[in-house]
């Protein structure tokens, strides 16, 4: 894939900076590998087996939507959290951040920002708005989302590949509005929220557990570190010159590798 890095000044000066402070603090455990505790989440759809959180969803009709295991002992802004997951079964997960609850969808439903754990490589560690703006940029593609919401590709790189039926490690680092996705070290994608109505600096962070076709969520060494909290970057018009205006991105594989059936008149594809 030929390589993007439109404007080179804007991504250097805010990348380098923004990744060398998040070496400082230190990490903490958010799973003591025994039980569930600081967790909420529907036990009927989450354990812990042999040290190891486990999500199930037996098939399509097991629960009607996506489904989330919260952690509830405390909320995130600035911060850089680690967790090492794999998938037994075509479909994914995510974890989300800076989230808020959404009562209306069920106990434990979850909108905000999500780093995709999906097995598809357009989608894997993509940058995500869960029942909120949908897809920002696909594997391998950094955006930024001016004050009006619209969509701008600044760079690209090469997408990230992984086998995640294999473990995986998924990183997010949030500094302000500046968000990094990484999968097994290597960024993925990032984003810079300009929007400052739709935008969130601080919310929840949980686990996704996706409806649909059947399959078996495992997640274990969940970290957290803090980081001291930035004031968001002010808009600049001059950081998306030269830059390209883009549609949402849309997925043809809303849950794993498979090909999504034609979509049902009047109703919605299930998203990841």
């Amino acid at each position: 894939m030929k390589r993007r890095v439109v404007p080179v000044l804007f991504a250097l000066s805010l990348v380098t900076p923004f990744l060398a402070q998040a070496e400082e603090g230190d990490f903490i455990s958010l799973f003591n590998g025994q039980d569930l505790s600081g967790w909420d989440g529907d036990p009927k759809l989450w354990t812990v087996e042999d040290g190891v959180i486990v999500g199930t969803c037996e098939g399509r009709e097991h629960f009607p939507h996506n489904t989330f295991l919260i952690w509830r002992d405390g909320t995130v802004e600035d911060f850089e959290l680690r967790a090492t997951v794999r998938i037994e079964g075509d479909n994914n997960s995510g974890i989300q951040y800076r989230s808020r609850p959404l009562p209306e969808r069920g106990e434990w439903a979850i909108t905000g920002y999500q780093h995709d754990v999906h097995p598809a490589i357009e989608h894997m560690g993509m940058t995500y708005e869960e029942r909120g703006r949908g897809i920002f940029g696909l594997n391998g593609r950094n955006i930024l989302v001016d004050p009006e919401g619209e969509r701008w590709l600044v760079s690209e790189h090469e997408p990230v590949a992984a086998d995640l039926t294999e473990w995986t490690e998924f990183t997010v680092v949030a500094r302000g509005n500046h968000l990094v996705h990484k999968v097994n070290g290597e960024i993925t994608s990032q984003m810079w929220d300009y929007d400052e109505e739709k935008r969130a600096l601080s919310g929840l962070v949980a686990i996704q557990l996706h409806s649909g076709n059947a399959h078996r969520l495992e997640i274990k060494d969940v970290q957290l570190k803090t980081l001291p909290v930035t004031e968001p970057a002010a808009f600049d018009p001059a950081k998306v010159k030269g830059a390209e205006k883009i549609e949402k991105p849309r997925t043809s594989r809303p849950m794993g590798k498979g090909k999504a059936k034609a979509k049902a008149k009047g109703k919605a594809q299930p998203k990841g």
